[in-house]
């Protein structure tokens, strides 16, 4: 990336925003460089890194408690035959297994239930937080020509929770991370316009660019037009493609 500049009377003068240099990047985007931001960032990957190799030290010295230790399979063993001995003292050494096969059914259940009920709450929360998120997009609303729910059903699958907080992830897996606050994860909005940036049928979803050369490109639904491309139908659920159908789309290869 290049720093933006200005000449003015022989001079040249970086170009500032709220008080921050800009810098031209490869694609041509302009973005104000925040220093102290960024210094502070690096400043807590590294206490972060700090603490990290500190835990890993503080469990290589708990290791070296059990060094001697040749077959770790057998020293299981010998604690499992260890507390079994110590049960006899209450019930006969041939129930442990019955009692123990027992008390894991119980457990089981519970669990079970448990599980079913945190992957409903999980459901609602990624509803609330990022069902919310393509609703009140400005992005969507201002630059894309399809409706939010069908922008959430292409590229919803990019968005997760984590800590609390929305989080996007690219094609490959990697993070989307803000290219104007660096070091922190891209807000909702700019981690969804570098994905439909770099989707391959973009220009579809699209809203015009609002020139009107004759160089100006307008997406189908600008244009009027009912198509959609196959890979975008089959992103759809069922009830989008029967939606989509039922308003007269033509789905082209």
């Amino acid at each position: 990336m290049k720093l933006k500049t200005i000449d003015v009377n022989g001079q040249t003068y970086a170009v500032v925003e709220n008080g921050n240099p800009i810098y031209v990047h490869d694609d041509g985007k302009e973005i104000p460089f925040d220093a102290v931001a960024s210094r502070n960032k690096i400043s807590a990957l590294n206490a972060e890194a700090k603490s990290h190799r500190e835990a890993k030290e503080k469990l290589e010295t708990e290791m070296k408690r059990f060094a001697n230790i040749e077959d770790p399979a057998k020293a299981l063993e010998a604690l499992e035959l260890v507390t079994k001995l110590n049960q006899k003292k209450l019930i006969d050494a041939g129930e442990v297994d019955k009692v123990k096969d027992e008390i894991t059914k119980g457990f089981q259940k519970q669990l079970d239930e448990a599980n079913s009920a945190k992957g409903l709450l999980e459901k609602q929360l990624y509803n609330e937080m990022i069902g919310n998120k393509f609703n009140s997009s400005t992005f969507i609303k201002e630059k894309v020509a399809i409706p939010a729910d069908f922008v959430q059903s292409r590229f919803g699958q990019s968005f997760k929770i984590e800590d609390n907080q929305v989080v996007a992830y690219d094609a490959s897996g990697n993070r989307i991370y803000s290219r104007s606050n660096p070091g922190e994860a891209a807000s909702f909005d700019e981690a969804l316009e570098f994905l439909i940036d770099n989707y391959p049928q973009k220009d579809y979803i699209l809203k015009a660019s609002g020139n009107q050369g004759g160089g100006a490109q307008q997406s189908q639904h600008q244009a009027g037009q009912k198509t959609m491309k196959r890979s975008a139908f089959d992103a759809l659920t069922p009830a989008e493609r029967h939606s989509a159908l039922k308003d007269g789309i033509t789905v082209t290869d």
